[in-house]
């Protein structure tokens, strides 16, 4: 059973594993050639919801957003901010968005700090396709 974001992220329990939304597989590639990823390591892959929590944990039911921001910090890292169901601000108060690419050293959980230092430019809503899911 699927249940709204919010909820979703409240109700999981510690553990292993991430929920939130993998992007759809050929709607990825459309954007990976319409933003050309800035640093050596193409990440593009998913948004989280919540990180570490139970396996078992129900898994949120939105199955569409919107890319509306981006932002790199010219050292490594590069992300995309997604709007999912009204907000970019995930239920933990971070901002919802995809790791884009990321340069050496880099790893993708700086993305939010990123975010939150140097805030994002806005972009023309870009309307993606989001399957829900729970990742290692």
């Amino acid at each position: 059973m699927a249940l709204p974001a919010k909820l979703a992220h409240d109700l999981a329990k510690k553990g292993d594993m991430v929920i939130g939304w993998k992007l759809d597989r050929a709607q990825r590639s459309e954007l990976l050639d319409r933003f050309p990823p800035k640093f050596r390591e193409t990440v593009a892959d998913h948004v989280t919801l919540r990180p570490r929590v139970a396996r078992d944990s129900e898994l949120p039911c939105e199955t569409a957003g919107e890319i509306v921001g981006r932002i790199d910090d010219d050292a490594g890292v590069e992300a995309m901010v997604v709007r999912i169901d009204g907000t970019t601000g995930r239920p933990d108060g971070s901002t919802y968005h995809i790791t884009w690419s990321l340069g050496r050293g880099r790893h993708a959980r700086e993305s939010n700090d990123v975010i939150a230092r140097l805030g994002w430019q806005p972009l023309d809503p870009i309307p993606i396709k989001l399957e829900p899911a729970s990742f290692p």
